[in-house]
């Protein structure tokens, strides 16, 4: 679980800074399961470059509630979350200066959408939240203000988590659970699991990944393995402390996800086949592959260029999908294997999907 944030100060001194607004939303790597957003008395002077900024001024904060009177809230939707922020330092320190005030320790895990952007998006231009998410196509609405800004790093975060290949970020949220929770039963994992088209990843207690399925159902077919008999699955069984889940939106995504996925991370439980492929070809050199999405008005996108398929990614607005540049940014790389291009090409051959665009 995340607690993604954004906070806004009063400016000033190092440590003498005191919060003027915060955004939370608690985000279970799908979607958001619940929020807090708020003005905040900082009972301190803001800096007049601060208020030019954002907006903020003393006025509005007048009958805004002090940080003693948040605190209790910020406490209840960030427990057993990792703290996600753009420039996760800063939010954390400020948030962490507050409450010693008050005479408590704030101790959060956290992950920086600063540092894991220039890991997974590198060549970027600037890695400032606003040029970034222009780059990117993401919207951002008022800016510099807690809510706007938080919701646009969700944005952020769901496209990262959607780079992120070797699980980085999922494996340090997992290790927050599994240390209160060594083995929970099989039945309750089931019951957080969707009945959704994708991926399910099986963790042991290092936050390991064991074992790597899919299907068109996810709890579907976490539950057929959780029932088998066999050696492998008894071992699996005995051993798993969580399930993550990547929801695809199509099969077609979940093939290539599972194929790749399985070659990153050589689960210990899995086992990829060797097929005699052929060279396979595409009938157009150029071509974005258009079908739903995870969510209502999400689209997934394919990218194949110069006859090379290059990746996947999913998009919300009609002009992310116009335009290439945006798009190219997009892309979660995938390898151009025959592999990949077999699966891409059958599956074209026997299905239906919303949209083909050449060009």
């Amino acid at each position: 679980m995340y607690a993604i944030l954004d906070i806004e100060t009063t400016g000033g001194k190092f440590n003498e800074e005191g919060i003027t607004e915060i955004a939370i939303y608690k985000f279970d790597g799908h979607q958001i399961v619940d929020q807090f957003i708020s003005l905040i008395n900082p009972e301190r002077e803001i800096q007049p470059f601060v208020v030019n900024l954002t907006g903020i001024n003393s006025g509005m904060l007048k009958n805004a509630p002090k940080f003693f009177e948040v605190a209790k809230r910020i406490v209840e939707i960030t427990t057993d979350c990792v703290l996600v922020a753009h420039n996760a330092n800063f939010d954390n320190r400020i948030l962490s200066t507050e409450f010693r005030r008050l005479g408590f320790e704030f101790d959060r895990k956290t992950l920086c959408t600063v540092e894991l952007s220039q890991k997974l998006i590198p060549g970027q231009t600037s890695y400032k939240l606003g040029r970034l998410c222009r780059a990117l196509g993401i919207p951002v609405s008022s800016r510099h203000r807690a809510e706007g800004d938080a919701i646009a790093t969700v944005q952020l975060f769901k496209l990262l988590l959607n780079k992120d290949n070797d699980k980085e970020i999922v494996k340090k949220a997992i290790k927050i659970d599994t240390s209160k929770k060594l083995a929970p039963k099989l039945l309750n994992i089931l019951d957080e699991l969707p009945s959704k088209i994708g991926l399910f990843y099986v963790h042991n207690c290092s936050s390991n990944i064991l074992y790597i399925g899919k299907g068109l159902n996810i709890k579907k077919a976490a539950n057929q393995l959780f029932l088998r008999t066999s050696k492998k699955a008894t071992i699996i069984q005995n051993t798993v402390v969580s399930v993550s889940y990547e929801e695809t939106g199509t099969d077609l995504i979940a093939q290539l996800k599972y194929q790749e996925e399985i070659k990153l991370n050589k689960p210990q439980f899995n086992f990829s086949k060797k097929e005699p492929f052929t060279e396979v070809k595409f009938s157009n050199e150029n071509l974005l592959v258009i079908d739903k999405g995870r969510s209502l008005g999400e689209k997934s996108v394919l990218l194949i260029e110069n006859n090379q398929f290059k990746g996947f990614c999913f998009v919300n607005l009609e002009y992310q999908i116009n335009q290439l540049e945006i798009l190219r940014t997009l892309i979660s790389p995938m390898e151009n294997s025959i592999e990949n291009r077999f699966i891409i090409k059958k599956y074209l051959q026997k299905n239906n999907v919303e949209k083909l665009i050449r060009f």
